[in-house]
């Protein structure tokens, strides 16, 4: 299981790099947009979204990803730094950090099919706006935010397996601990000092840091409420497309919460 879960990790990785790289604008969109209507089928599922239901939310998925993209890919043409999309980003980083944390305490399973619907779209739309606007401005700097992400789950992985003894949410996640938490801050501290220090300007490091670490609450918060999903729908992963790591979902819960949020920031403090 090991042995096919770190391939899988492998493989995955090499295919994003070459894409993030070496894709054009147009097929980079499409790529975009293909996760989109894998991750919204996903969506559909842990929804429990009837056939019909879910056959019509994939095709106004797509229909409303494509445009989406196009609008932005044409803006991002005039200035990589528009702000065209910034209320969609707010709106990303308002659900995280109001209504997520009301939804994970409470524990409580969301049954209307078209709040799950919202949800969903509010997941999924703008992590793909982030991504084609992030790899706009910079392939590296996107690289960069993607990598804390990644440099947060490992550290909090080995951290938690090593000292962890008090659970974060266990009827949500047991094996998410404090002791992974602080494993991910302090690995995510290092990352941005190291960066802030490659990038050669003492601002970077006081931006970088703050940022940082705030993604990485954000990612946590991000894992917990796509765990608290699959709890709800009594599955262990949101698909079966990765061997090893389950669903699109599954891999990109945390960057469905920070994502939006690190363009957010570029913007404001850019702009």
């Amino acid at each position: 299981m090991l042995k096919t879960r770190v391939l899988t990790a492998v493989i995955a990785l090499l295919l994003f790099l070459a894409a993030l790289f070496y894709l054009s604008p147009i097929f980079w969109m499409m790529l975009l947009l293909t996760l989109v209507v894998m991750g919204s089928l996903e969506w559909s599922k842990l929804a429990k979204l009837s056939v019909a239901h879910s056959t019509v939310y994939l095709t106004t998925t797509a229909l409303l990803g494509g445009e989406l993209l196009y609008v932005l890919s044409r803006a991002v043409l005039v200035d990589p730094y528009t702000t065209a999309f910034l209320w969609f980003y707010v709106a990303s980083l308002a659900f995280w950090t109001l209504a997520a944390p009301v939804l994970l305490k409470s524990n409580y399973p969301i049954k209307s099919p078209a709040l799950l619907a919202l949800i969903g779209w509010l997941l999924l739309l703008p992590t793909c706006l982030a991504l084609y606007q992030l790899r706009t401005i910079s392939p590296l700097l996107l690289l960069g935010f993607m990598a804390a992400i990644w440099i947060s789950d490992t550290a909090a992985y080995f951290a938690g397996r090593a000292f962890g003894k008090h659970k974060l949410a266990p009827r949500i996640s047991p094996g998410k601990t404090w002791e992974g938490v602080a494993g991910a801050l302090i690995a995510v501290s290092v990352y941005a000092l190291t960066w802030g220090y490659m990038a050669g300007e003492e601002i970077q490091v006081a931006l970088l840091l703050p940022l940082l670490l705030a993604l990485t609450a954000l990612g946590i918060i991000g894992d917990l409420f796509e765990s608290l999903m699959k709890r709800h729908a009594g599955v262990k992963d949101s698909g079966n497309i990765l061997p090893g790591h389950g669903g699109i979902l599954d891999r990109i819960d945390a960057l469905t919460s920070t994502l939006p949020a690190a363009i957010l920031a570029l913007l404001i403090f850019t702009v």
